[in-house]
């Protein structure tokens, strides 16, 4: 590890949605255990209409950073730059910290600029300097390299990320979240339980609502003592609705009734979660609960899966793999499509708990 390093204020650049937030956790935890003592503001995006940045619900009450500051995706105002420029230099940064995805060398020398224009940051560590930000390989697997592992890679001066182990994952969950999850739980809390999170906003992501419902359907006959618990956005209720209408035993939807840091502390009770490559799917992961996922071949094999090894990933590396479209017209998700109801079935009872034979039905 590397020695503790000395600033006084810290600034880290990391954009994206909730996901792009929770697999830089280690990174996160890593800053902190360095600059215990800095004041760390994390420069991100705000979503259209919103007050606080999507980061801000998954590193609320979690004391990982102690504030943001907003910078627009893609704006070329020079208004707006120099406004941001300006704000920058008032914060007076001791150290950037550099978590962005891969980008073009030309993206990259133009943020280098950027954030030295004026003196406005002293030290930059993580932006890469040539091919050294692309994603690598695994021969033995097949897999690309994980996104975390690459965050934790490009900012190794600051000390070891470690993002294998789970305790750089922690999302330091309050009792008053605890709390929260336990009362929309009702009288599922406490019971063996199954997490299902169907819903997606990107069509090219979507396994169907239908095949859902079958999987749901399937997993009640088998696992008769266990509780169903839907979550997801408030508008993908009545999907939980439909997903859940066959589960024989007791059931919660909970589709925005919870923030995400207290759907994280209803996951952590949970055996197994089901779901679409997704937010949830990685909220799952923090919490060490095993995933069952119908992954789409949008991106490349490894690179957003959940950590851990605990999970069951069912990704079909069909020949456009890869193609990172938000919506799959011309090849009919034929990556998803040709996931069956029975494999899910059955990668779901090879990740359940020993003894689940007797909560069987006969």
């Amino acid at each position: 590890m590397a020695p503790e390093m000395k600033a006084q204020r810290v600034l880290i650049y990391r954009i994206g949605s909730l996901g792009d937030t929770i697999v830089a956790l280690p990174c996160f935890h890593l800053i902190e255990r360095q600059f215990p003592d800095a004041e760390r503001i994390l420069l991100t995006n705000f979503p259209v209409h919103a007050k606080a940045p999507a980061s801000a619900a998954v590193l609320a009450n979690s004391g990982l950073v102690h504030g943001y500051m907003q910078y627009t995706i893609g704006t070329r105002s020079p208004m707006k730059l120099l406004r941001l420029a300006a704000r920058i230099r008032q914060f007076r940064p001791d150290v950037l910290i550099y978590l962005m995805p891969p980008r073009e060398i030309d993206a990259v020398r133009r943020d280098r600029w950027f954030f030295k224009i004026g003196g406005a940051v002293k030290h930059i560590v993580g932006q890469p300097t040539g091919e050294d930000s692309a994603r690598k390989t695994e021969s033995a697997s097949g897999l690309y390299e994980a996104e975390a592992s690459r965050l934790a890679r490009m900012i190794g001066e600051v000390g070891d990320a470690a993002p294998n182990n789970l305790k750089n994952w922690d999302l330091r969950l309050t009792q008053s979240e605890r709390e929260a999850a336990t009362g929309a739980l009702g009288d599922l809390d406490g019971k063996p339980l199954i997490v299902c999170g169907p819903g997606t906003k990107m069509q090219a992501k979507d396994w169907g609502r239908e095949n859902w419902r079958a999987l749901v359907k399937r997993l009640g006959e088998r696992y008769r003592n266990y509780g169903l618990a839907i979550i997801g956005a408030k508008e993908e209720s009545s999907i939980a609705d439909y997903v859940s209408v066959d589960w024989p035993g007791r059931k919660a939807n909970l589709c925005g009734q919870l923030s995400l840091r207290s759907t994280a502390a209803v996951l952590e009770r949970a055996s197994v979660f089901i779901g679409p490559d997704s937010g949830p799917m990685h909220l799952a992961a923090c919490v060490g609960i095993p995933c069952v996922i119908a992954f789409s071949a949008r991106g490349l094999p490894g690179v957003w899966y959940p950590f851990g090894q605990q999970h069951r990933i069912l990704y079909r590396k069909v020949s456009c793999f890869g193609c990172n479209l938000e919506s799959c017209t011309v090849e009919s998700r034929r990556c998803l499509t040709s996931i069956s109801v029975a494999e899910m079935a059955d990668a779901v009872e090879s990740v359940m708990p020993m003894g689940l034979s007797a909560n069987r039905s006969a």
